[in-house]
């Protein structure tokens, strides 16, 4: 399925700045084993030189991060907001362009565009519980839910029913953590909700919230999860990978239980955990635009999609492409970018009612919800299988766009086969899952 890029080596006309990439990538390759082997012995000083990835990604003038930046040692929620789109309801952005006519539908995609765009079934699922990680308690995250599900035709999905349950990080259902208040948490919970909501109207939903953001909170939620009996986890969150996240790994392999991860949202560079563990399933990025082809629709490479060469953990066995030598992320993908985004419902926060919402946040839970939908988390004890031959014609390719400079390679570039944004596609259906 590896699709391995052009050797530009020999190309007279390679730049300086790529030479530069090249040699970091050689440097990367003698210096990893030693890194993992130090690491093992808790000795690490300094990490594998990062990729040249160039300056910090700017967001554009209409989009904002939900959650603020944060200190070393806790993750950010990965959501990011449209300002020039909430609180109506009407259809512009991309189903407008593409001739809508259902003017009674909030802003964004919703759980028909999504089955469209993914050739997926309305029903299935029904026996799965996919859990939702996040920080701080959202106290309306049910009657907000119940909002989502009632707009799109949706089953409801209550305590009263037995479909939702929202617990703390120990699992226990008191004493909640404080109000995520306006510190995005929320907006990232409802975002998490509705997704899994459109991706698998069927499945369970259990949500555990972590007492703070940190490391060590959110991978014992995790865990908590997994012993609650959730057949998939999903994590909208993430930190730059450092040395020590070894120890943290183990929270996020759970035999039986596919546990998923958002890829991060400042493109190519140094990669994010919880993604990069090797028991996760690191879900990239995309844009998703209406198209006139036989799909309906077309994607690229979503330039805020997170991509990168781990320093800290080896390449798995299943994993083979070329330019890295640690563990590549993402690994599957879906669609992410805010321009092309997502209806979510939310009235927890400095923002209240219907808005537009993307990020990997919106991509990861979507992917544990079409998981759950297919109905086989046993498959997932990591993501070897969707580089398998046998997932390829489950999969869209994407082979255009790019996530930052990486003097074109793939790790930074949609590409025929395996790229860094994308990974190795997005669903076509459940057959890949």
């Amino acid at each position: 399925m590896t699709a391995a890029p052009p050797d530009k080596e020999t190309d007279p006309g390679m730049t300086t700045r790529t030479r530069l990439v090249r040699t970091l990538r050689t440097a990367a390759t003698v210096l990893l084993p030693l890194a993992l082997a130090m690491s093992a012995a808790g000795t690490v000083q300094a990490a594998v030189p990062a990729p040249a990835s160039g300056a910090a990604r700017t967001l554009p003038a209409d989009v904002r991060n939900a959650c603020a930046a944060v200190p070393a040692g806790q993750a950010r929620c990965l959501a990011q907001i449209r300002t020039d789109v909430s609180g109506g309801l009407g259809v512009r952005g991309p189903r407008a362009a593409a001739g809508a006519a259902d003017t009674a539908l909030p802003d964004g995609y919703g759980p028909a565009d999504l089955r469209s765009a993914y050739d997926l079934p309305a029903t299935g699922g029904a026996d799965q519980t996919v859990a939702l990680v996040d920080a701080y308690d959202d106290p309306t995250a049910e009657a907000d839910l119940a909002v989502y599900r009632a707009t799109y035709g949706l089953p409801a999905c209550t305590t009263g029913n037995g479909c939702f349950r929202k617990v703390d990080q120990d699992g226990a259902a008191s004493p909640l953590p404080q109000s995520a208040g306006t510190s995005g948490w929320a907006t990232e919970t409802a975002l998490d909700l509705d997704m899994v909501s459109a991706a698998c109207p069927q499945c369970h939903i259990l949500l555990v919230e972590a007492d703070e953001p940190t490391e060590q909170d959110l991978a014992h939620a995790v865990d908590s999860a997994a012993a609650l009996g959730a057949t998939e986890v999903s994590n909208s969150y993430g930190a730059t990978e450092h040395n020590g996240d070894a120890a943290i790994a183990g929270s996020y392999s759970h035999p039986g239980v596919a546990v998923v991860a958002s890829s991060g949202d400042s493109g190519y560079g140094v990669p994010s955990a919880p993604a990069v563990y090797p028991g996760v399933v690191a879900v990239g990025g995309t844009s998703l635009t209406p198209a006139d082809n036989a799909r309906g629709w077309q994607e690229t490479a979503w330039i805020g999609a997170g991509s990168g060469c781990s320093a800290w953990f080896a390449k798995p066995a299943w994993q083979q492409d070329t330019d890295c030598p640690g563990r590549t992320v993402a690994d599957v993908s879906a669609v992410a970018d805010p321009q092309t985004g997502l209806a979510v419902y939310n009235t927890t926060g400095a923002t209240a009612g219907w808005l537009v919402v993307g990020g990997t946040s919106a991509s990861s839970p979507f992917i544990a919800g079409v998981i759950a939908l297919a109905g086989n988390p046993s498959a997932f004890p990591d993501a070897s299988r969707f580089y398998s031959a046998e997932a390829a014609p489950g999969l869209n390719d994407v082979v255009a766009g790019s996530n930052g400079n990486c003097a074109g390679d793939y790790l930074c570039t949609g590409a025929e086969g395996y790229d860094g944004p994308t990974g190795n596609g997005t669903p076509n259906g459940l057959s890949a899952f």
